[in-house]
């Protein structure tokens, strides 16, 4: 049984949330109290996370604690058709492309939500909206081609590592109407079967 330590709150736990419903995975998840109690940073998750972050899964022996990871070793492990993690070599670079921008540049969007949401961190707002405009208009040229996706034809992991970035942005104070191309997308990851909201992310647009 895959076992996700999760916080509701957090937006790299529900990366994996949402990977595991796409994919229609049973999880067992378990609730940790990051925000205030801070259960993330003490025994026993600390022996699961040297790192003191979440998320943290469990597969078996296998223990993974750093979304990009977890989200490929999900895709790879349990995606047989190859969907969400193609094996080409163009596809599959374009994916890690973007999954190194998600926690890269875009990971600004994190930092300057923990800091509006917990006081935590710096307030990287401006950061964060300069990468939410590269990534409109990558989807603004890639609409052009007809391309509807970040790294394909179909949706990958690239797009699920970067949703929460602008779908959570106005936490932070930036809103979606100064980015239409990604107001567009979001629509569509939205209509992808499986698909779970979470606090800040309703399930229509």
């Amino acid at each position: 049984m895959i076992t996700l330590h999760d916080f509701e709150l957090d937006d790299g736990c529900y990366r994996v949330r949402l990977l595991l419903a796409f994919l229609g995975l049973p999880a067992r998840i378990v609730a940790v109290d990051m925000w205030p109690g801070q259960e993330h940073t003490r025994p026993p998750l600390l022996s699961l996370n040297p790192l003191a972050t979440l998320p943290i899964l469990t597969d078996g022996d296998l223990v993974l604690h750093d979304p990009a990871a977890i989200l490929a070793y999900l895709a790879r492990r349990y995606d047989t058709a190859g969907v969400w993690l193609p094996a080409e070599p163009a596809p599959f670079g374009q994916v890690m492309m973007w999954l190194s921008f998600a926690i890269g540049p875009a990971a600004a969007a994190s930092t300057a939500r923990s800091h509006a949401l917990f006081g935590h961190g710096a307030n990287t707002a401006a950061a964060a909206a300069a990468a939410l405009r590269i990534m409109d208009d990558h989807m603004t040229a890639r609409g052009f081609q007809g391309a509807p996706w970040f790294a394909g034809p179909t949706p990958t992991i690239a797009d699920i590592a970067l949703f929460p970035a602008i779908a959570l942005s106005r936490d932070f104070g930036v809103e979606h109407e100064a980015y239409p191309a990604l107001r567009r997308w979001m629509r569509r990851v939205r209509a992808i079967p499986g698909f779970i909201p979470m606090p800040g992310i309703p399930d229509y647009h």
